[in-house]
């Protein structure tokens, strides 16, 4: 007879959609005098059903990268100024939460680069020019000069990074040798000799990079200026080429990633065609949230349609490295959200983590291996703060998801309300599943079952005490038998609910199970404390929050 469709029902046996008003109707209004949850109220109830059987995107297992720039305290952007002292050249690298930071993760990608990355000189012995440090000047491109990385200072970020096990990824200089046309295009081959001496003296000081990347957004119209895509994957060969000799006997030997830019489909596909093997990773950058000035970002950050505009481009290199039939992988190079630095108490916020955690899921969900944050620190979109050090909510929701979201992203399906985001992974290191429930909505709290589309051939279907409801048709629904509410109670589900301190949304301040996220008085990373839920029980999703709930249920996709 085939396969048939089971849907598994883990809490209650009803698939029904019930939505229960209280104190008026619910409300999917939101803006920017909202700062957190309405006094009117609903409760929705709904299902939430994860297909069991297969997965639909597969992640690195250190999925979570985040990014150093070169940014001097001179970057302005909108009359605020918001870098300090947190570039490659001048950040503390002796600050305990900062370093604790990064071994919470154990490891951390990281991604340093950025838009001055390509201009920046490795004082290497063939560089013949002084080596001096950005300055602000609005004439040149990017509006700063050349700046220079002296070899002291690479040696002491990576004494930094081998001591909080970091995974490095290096950004190079990709406009060396090209000359600015009249329309404002790059035009020349990569003059790689610099880069070359800055790998090799990489190498013969045994120093760990995971990833060498060409370039920052060059692509396609580019931000600032532009290398045309043919001539990118020509460049691109010539790092493989180079990486390839240099660490010859050496292995593993590190990704070559390009191009690190906005995603455009005729340019990506004229370079991963022609860039072919000699590329094992396509990174792109995620701005989709516009201008960090924008004073409308919470209110685009609680709608769903503005979260879902990301989705055409992830679709869109999925589908060019499948046709292509390209090893190549995608990568997010850089995230940020809102450009220019973000938005004070928005993008260093609580509601930030809407974004951010919903970004992660769509990457995942389409195949995405690594997902680049901007930024560990700096700027107003840090995962941590600028002066102090201390972590932000996305820096909480970022160590949770590493810590709780394994490598299989698995399809899901809620039809109660596109107010809640629903996504699922196989758990950390299990045969088990984590979902994650974001709710958009600030007045409707969210009660849900949770199920399981699971696909039997005929014979498994008769090998399994299932109570069968067959049609005139010969097929049937199947739902398992379920333990008696005592023996359902001994299976208690993990449940970790983030909200915003005093339920204000622009809070830098996340409480996890009612519970303030902090450090201690010795820069120490928190634990994170679950509530354990009887799992007869729905999962309740309060308005403007976010629940990652484990449930203590095998899928055959997750074995």
């Amino acid at each position: 007879m085939g396969s048939q469709i089971l849907v598994v029902l883990l809490c209650v046996l009803s698939c029904s959609f019930v939505s229960v008003c209280s104190q008026g109707q619910g409300g999917n209004n939101t803006n920017n005098n909202v700062t957190g949850a309405s006094n009117i109220s609903s409760v929705v109830q709904g299902t939430v059903v994860v297909d069991g059987d297969n997965t639909i995107g597969r992640t690195d297992e250190d999925f979570i990268c985040a990014t150093l720039d070169w940014w001097p305290p001179e970057k302005c952007d909108y009359g605020t100024c918001a870098w300090d002292h947190t570039s490659l050249i001048n950040l503390d690298l002796n600050n305990q939460i900062l370093l604790k930071a990064i071994q919470a993760f154990s490891p951390l990608k990281i991604r340093l680069g950025g838009t001055l990355q390509d201009k920046v000189i490795y004082d290497t012995p063939d560089n013949h020019q002084p080596c001096v440090q950005f300055i602000k000047n609005t004439s040149e491109l990017f509006s700063f000069t050349e700046g220079c990385l002296p070899m002291y200072r690479w040696d002491e970020l990576n004494a930094f990074f081998n001591k909080s096990g970091a995974k490095i990824i290096f950004g190079l200089n990709a406009l060396m040798g090209r000359t600015i046309q009249p329309d404002g295009s790059a035009a020349g081959a990569w003059n790689y000799s610099n880069a070359q001496s800055f790998i090799n003296y990489t190498v013969r000081h045994n120093y760990s990079i995971h990833g060498w990347e060409l370039g920052n957004e060059l692509s396609g119209s580019g931000v600032g200026t532009n290398v045309a895509a043919d001539q990118y994957a020509s460049d691109t060969i010539s790092l493989h080429d180079i990486v390839q000799n240099i660490y010859s006997g050496i292995e593993p030997k590190p990704l070559v990633i390009a191009p690190g830019g906005f995603y455009d489909t005729n340019w990506f596909q004229t370079l991963i065609t022609k860039a072919g093997n000699s590329v094992n990773a396509i990174s792109h950058h995620i701005y989709n949230l516009g201008p960090g000035v924008d004073p409308n970002l919470v209110e685009k950050i609680l709608d769903p349609s503005v979260l879902d505009n990301v989705v055409e481009s992830f679709r869109g290199l999925q589908s060019l490295l499948r046709s292509a039939g390209s090893s190549a992988t995608a990568w997010v190079g850089e995230a940020g959200g809102a450009y220019n630095s973000g938005h004070n108490l928005v993008s260093n916020a609580f509601v930030y983590s809407f974004w951010y955690l919903d970004q992660l899921a769509l990457a995942a969900s389409h195949d995405t291996k690594t997902y680049c944050r901007q930024s560990l620190i700096g700027g107003n979109y840090g995962l941590l703060n600028t002066t102090t050090f201390v972590p932000n909510p996305d820096y909480y929701s970022a160590l949770l998801w590493h810590r709780l979201m394994g490598r299989k992203a698995l399809a899901t399906s809620f039809s109660g309300s596109n107010k809640l985001r629903v996504y699922a992974h196989c758990s950390k290191y299990s045969k088990r599943f984590t979902l994650l429930l974001i709710n958009l909505d600030n007045s409707t709290t969210f009660e849900v079952n949770v199920g399981v589309n699971r696909t039997f051939t005929q014979q498994q279907h008769n090998n399994q005490k299932w109570h069968k409801h067959h049609s005139h048709h010969r097929s049937y629904s199947s739902t398992i038998r379920l333990p008696h509410r005592s023996k359902i109670g001994k299976m208690m589900r993990e449940e970790y609910h983030l909200t915003a301190k005093d339920g204000d949304l622009h809070s830098q301040t996340m409480l996890l199970n009612g519970k303030i996220l902090s450090v201690d008085s010795n820069g120490d990373i928190p634990s994170f404390e679950p509530s354990r839920v009887n799992s007869s029980e729905l999962i309740s999703v309060a308005p403007l929050s976010i629940v990652f709930a484990r449930i203590p249920y095998i899928l055959p996709a997750c074995r």
